[in-house]
């Protein structure tokens, strides 16, 4: 029992939303290799790639409400003040914006970056221009994300990439989420955009690697007042 036990430790679960692509794949190498047998090992090793892509790994989030944890794995693209997108209605001064690049190896279930309600939601259509390119955040397809949370009001957007043609959100208006919680993905490679209001801190450098729900990347002031407990 112990040893079935660690195995179940290591292998890390396909979230739901990815097993149509990797039964499709799987189908794909069992057909077409009766055709050709090389093409049963390509699309085999494309169904592991696949089941890699839409994993859903277990992970363990700080529980304090002036932590901002990183709301995807991937590398610190962008740090630094910008006004936000008009459609998050934050208003028109800069925020503090931290932005993390998913690449194709990249996890892609993203995660709340603090506890709070879902205040406003809104979906943008665009072009699919490299996520890693700063006007990416005005241009390209993508999905923002409002959350009334412990320090106020802070927006997490959702940026289709190159590759990216897919963004599916996991929240709804007026859903309350908890800090790590999964809040939606985005299919092969992409960037998350969290704005952040005043008093808030980066914690994280450009080019540093973060891992969703577990890496802080900015930190209010413990002196500022706390949010009502959550009320269920």
């Amino acid at each position: 029992m112990h040893i079935f036990q660690s195995i179940r430790n290591v292998l890390v679960p396909v979230h739901r939303a990815g097993w149509p692509f990797v039964a499709a794949f799987f189908v794909a190498a069992v057909v077409l290799g009766f055709l050709w047998q090389p093409l049963f090992w390509i699309l085999l090793i494309l169904t592991g790639w696949c089941a890699y892509f839409f994993r859903d790994p277990e992970r363990v989030t700080p529980m304090a409400d002036h932590l901002v944890v990183s709301p995807a794995d991937g590398r610190v693209s962008l740090v630094g003040h910008v006004v936000p997108p008009k459609e998050l209605e934050l208003g028109f001064e800069p925020m503090l914006r931290i932005s993390v690049f998913m690449d194709v190896f990249s996890c892609h279930v993203n995660r709340a970056p603090m506890r709070g309600r879902i205040a406003r939601m809104a979906y943008r259509e665009g072009e699919f221009k490299n996520a890693e390119l700063d006007k990416a955040s005005e241009v390209n397809e993508r999905n923002s994300v409002v959350i009334d949370g412990p320090k106020g009001e802070f927006g997490v957007v959702q940026i289709a990439g190159l590759v990216a043609r897919r963004i599916v959100p996991f929240v709804a208006r007026g859903d309350r989420i908890e800090a790590g919680e999964r809040i939606g993905l985005i299919r092969f490679g992409s960037r998350l955009d969290v704005y952040l209001p005043d008093g808030c801190k980066p914690r994280v450098s450009e080019g540093q690697m973060a891992i969703a729900g577990e890496t802080v990347i900015a930190e209010f002031g413990e002196s500022l007042a706390t949010w009502p407990a959550r009320r269920d």
